[in-house]
């Protein structure tokens, strides 16, 4: 990416591009230093450098008046400084280290009424916040309105692709194979279905089962039996989003998500600021008119917190007003998040005891970004988008389940004394039990 963004300001006179890191000393040891090196920046005084550098402005400048830009962004405080910056080409040196409301942020910095070419460069490991949004983007090619196919494009690299470094260090190489299991496929051999950190690493979205509902949670929605219960758990929010999802328990305690209202705007993780009265008025709106609803005896759960009244009315007597009516929810965090993998397991046919509608689509989005408190490993982390997540702990934990019996894994093959067996296992015949033996002794 370095020498990409050297030759286009080589070849075009006047360009502003931009290398952007999520720390300081991170641009310093991985690009600043190089760069320096490579132009022979640090000697402004002989003939031989090819551009110079600016420690204040933290510029790289050449001959015919092409920039570099070096930037840190690390956090969305650090996002807002580049409101005004406009460059032509925009390089994000490890990408899943930024969100992807940071990510946006970077991006409107990339316009100009010249003739240069706009591009943005991104390089990056799977794994961290920006795991998704790139996934989404480059992997899954899964676009909301507005976003273009044709803009996105994506090249794999792996380590063995490296010819120098496997020349230079090929003890690398030995090191990355070393690593965790999950790490190492995504490193190693760039896989992007690993996602380091995951809090609900078993959450499958996988379209080519939404039909037979094998080996995934996301299926496809369908007509809800009458005969089949309708629960309603809420999550309260106002500067952040608020979540009420409806849940269908079908005849055999399988549950699906099937509808849910996330007050969230177009940013991640912001509120849409409504008020209680236009929050429970929307929800009673919905179980009036939607055809999965109306008429359905619906049963409310929601976080204890809001029938907090200190500071006037309830959050939960405003919703009775509306109709909308809660009982007080189990909001122990580390028993819920048991339940939510107690339900999310598959059994040895590839079926599990929670699915949600391909329509929910903030929970397929928030579920698999949630990541474990690096602090408590068991709780996730609350500093993630884990509105959607409390309303559904809720949920479960007003019809918890044991976990299911993991088959014990068949070791037959394993043992020393069956590898020069000549017959299968199944050829041969259960042992007979016999009884205990039994010493008599002479009185």
């Amino acid at each position: 990416m370095r020498m990409k963004i050297v030759l286009l300001c080589l070849n075009y006179a006047g360009i502003k591009t931009m290398i952007v890191r999520k720390t300081y000393p991170e641009l310093i040891a991985n690009h600043i230093n190089p760069l320096c090196e490579l132009l022979k920046c640090y000697h402004p005084d002989k003939n031989e450098r090819l551009a110079s550098y600016n420690d204040a402005k933290k510029c790289i400048t050449f001959p015919n008046g092409s920039t570099i830009l070096f930037r840190y962004c690390e956090n969305d405080k650090d996002a807002e400084r580049f409101q005004g910056t406009e460059v032509d080409i925009l390089a994000i040196d490890e990408a899943t280290h930024q969100s992807e409301e940071r990510f946006k942020k970077l991006v409107a910095c990339v316009r100009g009424v010249n003739n240069y070419p706009k591009r943005v460069y991104l390089s990056c490991n799977p794994g961290n916040e920006g795991h998704q949004w790139v996934k989404r983007l480059f992997i899954d090619r899964k676009y909301n309105t507005g976003e273009n196919p044709d803009d996105y494009m994506f090249i794999k690299s792996l380590v063995t692709d490296n010819v120098a470094l496997m020349k230079s260090n090929p003890d690398y190489i030995k090191q990355l194979e070393a690593l965790p299991p999950k790490l190492r496929k995504a490193w190693l051999e760039g896989d992007w279905s690993v996602f380091e950190g995951a809090f609900f690493e078993e959450f499958k979205d996988d379209p080519d089962h939404y039909g037979d509902r094998v080996w995934t949670h996301v299926i496809e929605p369908f007509e809800i039996p009458s005969n089949w219960e309708i629960y309603r758990s809420f999550d309260w929010g106002y500067n952040k989003p608020f979540s009420c999802g409806w849940f269908a328990i079908s005849t055999d305690g399988t549950i699906y998500h099937i509808l849910e209202l996330y007050g969230c705007t177009d940013t991640a993780n912001e509120g849409v600021k409504w008020t209680p009265p236009q929050v429970f008025a929307e929800i009673h709106r919905i179980e009036t008119e939607h055809p999965w609803l109306s008429g359905r005896h619906i049963k409310g759960i929601a976080d204890p917190a809001i029938w907090d009244a200190e500071t006037g009315e309830s959050v939960a007597e405003t919703a009775a007003k509306h109709q909308v009516y809660f009982s007080k929810g189990d909001n122990r965090r580390i028993a819920g998040w048991l339940q939510c993998h107690y339900y999310m397991h598959f059994d040895e046919n590839g079926f599990p005891m929670f699915y949600v509608f391909k329509n929910c689509k903030h929970f397929i989005r928030t579920i698999p970004l949630l990541q474990y408190d690096e602090h408590k490993v068991e709780d996730l982390d609350t500093d993630g988008e884990d509105h959607i997540a409390d309303m559904w702990r809720y949920l479960l934990m007003s019809r918890p389940i044991k976990p299911r019996e993991v088959k014990a894994p068949d070791k037959f093959n394993e043992n020393p004394l069956h590898v020069y067996l000549d017959m299968e296992k199944g050829d041969l015949t259960k042992r007979s039990a016999r009884p205990r033996m039994e010493i008599l002794t002479e009185e």
